[in-house]
């Protein structure tokens, strides 16, 4: 079993090109930075020598556990893919954290990070789940990190839904490709609520092939400059938030004379009122006649079609795809 420790980063090459001039102690002092990948790491011994370690680098190796980092409380970067971890612990000392690496462990909860008040990327990207199961996320953990994460990678976790991610206002880059989403009315609602996307990648999901995704979400996201590795030029994004609001305006307007005309043109007659009954004659009469609505509800959809037509002409000339 390989355990990092002081003696083991005393033997490394970067020491050993300074050790004539300092000691061990002064070395371990000055230490910012500290790689130690891909050299079959199981555990991490006591290293509160290097308190002034901000940058920390143990990717690739077999580490299981997170373990006597406390003494970090200067750490703001920390490279942990691809080891054994199944679970985030021990890292509530590290205040000054800011970005965490964590992709390709066996990591089934996203939790432990209540205190990570500093915390702006986390990436825990293709971790390795039991079959059937999907990567689920502590809502502790995610209301902690809702005004300062800005960038997540979710990718590879057979996610099928994102409703307990939509405390993240201040997410800018949202990396979730490989997984199961699928309702694109949730997708919409949620990211109404990231009103500072800017990148958003979820391709090869179920989502991706509904119709008008890229439209939809290029409208629910105001600021999105790159939607799935394609760029968005600003003409477009106007051009579909104009429509969208032409659309709804008029979608209103029509919700708004459907009421007035059940009010005003009633579909059942009162068998009860008599040929004497003061609104008799009046209530026969409108019903006899034809309704004066039917001729617009009529042009109404022949308009629509012809709108519609018009859209995806547009849609081509400012190459929306």
């Amino acid at each position: 079993m390989v355990h990092l420790t002081v003696h083991l980063i005393a033997k490394s090459s970067n020491y050993s090109k300074t050790c004539r001039s300092e000691s061990l102690q002064q070395y371990l002092k000055k230490l910012t930075h500290l790689n130690f990948s891909n050299k079959s790491i199981e555990d991490i011994d006591d290293l509160s020598m290097c308190r002034n370690l901000t940058v920390l680098y143990l990717y690739d190796n077999q580490i299981s556990k997170i373990c006597n980092l406390g003494f970090a409380s200067n750490l703001t970067n920390l490279y942990m893919q691809n080891n054994n971890k199944s679970c985030i612990e021990n890292l509530s000392s590290l205040h000054k954290l800011s970005k965490l690496f964590l992709g390709g462990n066996s990591i089934t909860v996203v939790e432990g990070l209540d205190e990570l008040k500093s915390l702006k990327e986390l990436h825990v990207e293709g971790q390795k789940l039991p079959r059937g199961e999907k990567l689920v996320f502590d809502p502790r953990s995610i209301s902690s990190l809702s005004e300062t994460l800005c960038i997540l990678n979710i990718s590879k976790n057979n996610i099928d839904e994102i409703w307990d991610l939509a405390p993240l206002r201040k997410l800018t880059h949202l990396y979730a490709t490989d997984n199961q989403l699928q309702d694109i009315q949730e997708i919409e609602t949620v990211f109404r609520q990231w009103s500072q996307l800017r990148l958003l990648n979820l391709n090869r999901k179920p989502v991706c092939h509904k119709p008008k995704y890229r439209d939809r979400l290029i409208t629910a996201c105001r600021i999105l400059e790159d939607l799935d590795g394609k760029q968005i030029n600003e003409l477009s994004r106007q051009f579909l938030i104009n429509w969208k609001a032409s659309k709804d305006a008029k979608k209103k307007l029509d919700d708004g004379k459907d009421i007035k005309e059940q009010t005003t043109n009633p579909l059942t007659t009162d068998f009860r009122m008599g040929p004497q009954h003061p609104f008799a004659h009046e209530r026969s009469s409108s019903l006899s006649k034809p309704s004066e609505y039917a001729s617009p509800a009529l042009h109404f959809e022949y308009k629509e079609t012809a709108e519609e037509k018009r859209y995806e002409q547009s849609k081509c000339l400012l190459h929306v795809y």
